[in-house]
């Protein structure tokens, strides 16, 4: 398989200088202006609750040119367990969390290890939008605008040490302001991880918002992790902590049922869960099933990270 050299992205498609100023009232509702490196990112049409919209400016070389999934659909069909494990239970609960103040610590095997408040942890970064297909292990999909930055940059600013491979990510611990984790479901807190590599791939982002808007605490307020090329659920929400380790981390699923959740868990529909087929995968909002492509649709940009590796045993 050809493997395509990633570049890095220009400054022409994730800056726009027209709609800067919508912007600054989004970043300073989120607490996130000062001092903060901003793009101008909302495009046409962005504020369009409830509506399926396309696209409108040239996408960037990382954006799928798909429908986007509704802003209704993306912020009222979540797992997040920590709020209920139905799919309406965290729009109808996730109002409990907050996220002000927030702090972010970055330990382990790294050389500059820091505790940030959240608006200190973003500062140095521009923000860009990213239209991902996302692709849960259930079988349904949605396409997502996120608004982030690559994770790369904090791994960067972090200097891991030559010991560390690989970063582990833990989500906020608090059973009053998450119910879910009261329940007997899943031990808390939750827990994810990435290679190395993994983790400074420039598809990697960590999101602060989506549409344009201020993340929902249901959808992983204030910050989270996206991988599109990995399903929903390693994704981590609600970041508190991001550690280097040297040795693989055991995930929250991995713990809970290491026979149906692998480490790695990449979109592959040639290896099925034992309860659900990855053949093919319902987008929300449409009606047909459609198939699910190696990678979720990414292979030329990661296929290269997992050369050699047998993807049935490596799951």
């Amino acid at each position: 398989m050809l493997i395509r050299t990633e570049t890095p992205i220009p400054s022409s498609e994730i800056t726009d200088e027209r709609l800067y100023w919508n912007r600054r009232e989004w970043l300073r509702q989120a607490g996130l202006l000062a001092g903060a490196a901003v793009a101008g990112l909302l495009t046409p049409g962005c504020r369009a609750e409830g509506q399926q919209v396309r696209r409108k400016a040239n996408p960037g070389p990382y954006d799928t040119d798909e429908p986007w999934t509704s802003y209704e659909d993306i912020t009222t069909y979540n797992n997040f367990y920590e709020f209920g494990t139905g799919k309406r239970d965290p729009a109808r609960n996730a109002h409990r969390l907050r996220t002000r103040p927030w702090t972010i610590r970055v330990e382990g095997l790294c050389h500059q290890p820091a505790t940030y408040e959240l608006e200190d942890f973003i500062k140095p970064y521009t923000l860009e939008e990213r239209v991902y297909r996302l692709r849960c292990v259930e079988g349904w999909s949605m396409v997502i605008p996120w608004l982030g930055f690559p994770l790369a940059e904090v791994i960067r600013r972090a200097e891991p040490m030559s010991s560390a491979k690989f970063v582990e990510f833990t989500t906020l611990y608090d059973p009053e302001q998450m119910p879910g984790q009261k329940a007997p479901i899943l031990d808390g807190p939750y827990v994810e991880g990435l290679r190395l590599d993994e983790a400074l791939h420039p598809l990697t982002i960590l999101a602060v918002g989506l549409y344009g808007k201020m993340l929902p605490n249901q959808n992983g307020a204030p910050i989270r992790l996206v991988v599109p090329w990995k399903y929903g659920f390693k994704s981590i929400k609600s970041i508190v902590r991001i550690r280097f380790v040297e040795k693989q981390p055991i995930t929250t699923w991995m713990k809970a049922a290491p026979h149906e959740y692998g480490f790695y868990s990449n979109v592959n529909p040639n290896v099925d869960h034992p309860r659900w087929s990855q053949k093919t995968e319902r987008r929300i909002g449409e009606f047909r099933k459609r198939k699910t492509l190696m990678f979720n649709g990414y292979a030329e940009q990661v296929a290269h990270l997992y050369e050699g590796m047998d993807l049935r045993k490596y799951f």
